[in-house]
């Protein structure tokens, strides 16, 4: 279940909420200086869809951009296909982000979303929320604020994959999920990967070999529990340390 008002630390794991007021993650994705009024006209043009089981897909690749996506509860990835034909994972997103920004610039969507897990999201007419936000400043800044977000992202992306060392990409992907659970109330210190090892190793361009390898190193040096899916981060500043994140960060 998300965490209800006031949040308390807790592992990760599914559920849904009703309505914007009531969502414990829409201060991620909605501007929570809205006044009630602005609340309902945004509630009233927002569809709560039914559950999106593993392995579907949102939308894909070359799809028309007709709405963008709030991930109430779940895990989406975003990938694109290679001239090889194969796969590039290119996000994961968790609950409280919104997934087709992306789309905005060539009004089609220019990589695949698929659940990685029965997720639950909002979708957003794109039409009338541009419409919305044109008359409710407050909505157009937090949807800046959102894309400026995703942009961040990509080039914090970019500067991963530009560490030349695998136990720096690994240590800063985790501490990256570690970082962005505890901004949704749940424990930055216990959570599942809801990612298949190959899915990580695709993402951060390591093999599973060398995943499964790290994660046990990571163990041995009392890092990281790994129990299957689930990981307890034991000493947060040596892996800190590892991802090259500053503690006065």
């Amino acid at each position: 279940m998300i965490p209800e008002k006031p949040a308390t630390k807790r592992i990760q794991s599914g559920g849904c909420a009703i309505h914007c007021q009531d969502c414990s993650i829409s201060q991620l994705c909605i501007p929570f200086t809205l006044n009630e009024n602005e609340l309902d006209q945004l509630d009233q043009i927002i569809e709560r869809k039914r559950p999106i089981q593993k392995g579907q897909e949102l939308f894909k690749a070359g799809d028309s951009l007709k709405s963008l996506y709030a991930i109430r509860s779940g895990t989406i990835k975003s990938y694109t296909i290679t001239e090889q034909g194969d796969e590039q994972i290119t996000a994961f997103h968790l609950a409280g982000d919104l997934v087709g920004f992306d789309a905005i610039t060539e009004d089609s969507h220019p990589s695949f979303a698929q659940a990685l897990e029965t997720s639950m999201v909002c979708e957003i007419p794109y039409e009338t929320l541009d419409d919305l936000s044109g008359k409710m400043p407050k909505l157009r800044q937090q949807i800046m604020r959102l894309m400026s977000s995703e942009i961040k992202g990509d080039q914090d992306m970019i500067l991963l994959l530009s560490k030349k060392n695998a136990e720096e990409r690994l240590a800063a992907f985790l501490y990256n999920l570690s970082t962005r659970f505890s901004q949704r109330g749940f424990s930055p210190r216990e959570f599942r990967l809801t990612m298949t090892r190959g899915d990580i190793g695709n993402y951060l361009g390591l093999t599973v070999e060398t995943i499964s390898r790290l994660l046990g190193r990571f163990q041995k040096s009392e890092i990281l529990s790994v129990k299957g899916k689930y990981i307890t981060i034991l000493d947060h500043d040596t892996l800190m340390e590892l991802a090259g994140v500053s503690s006065e960060s």
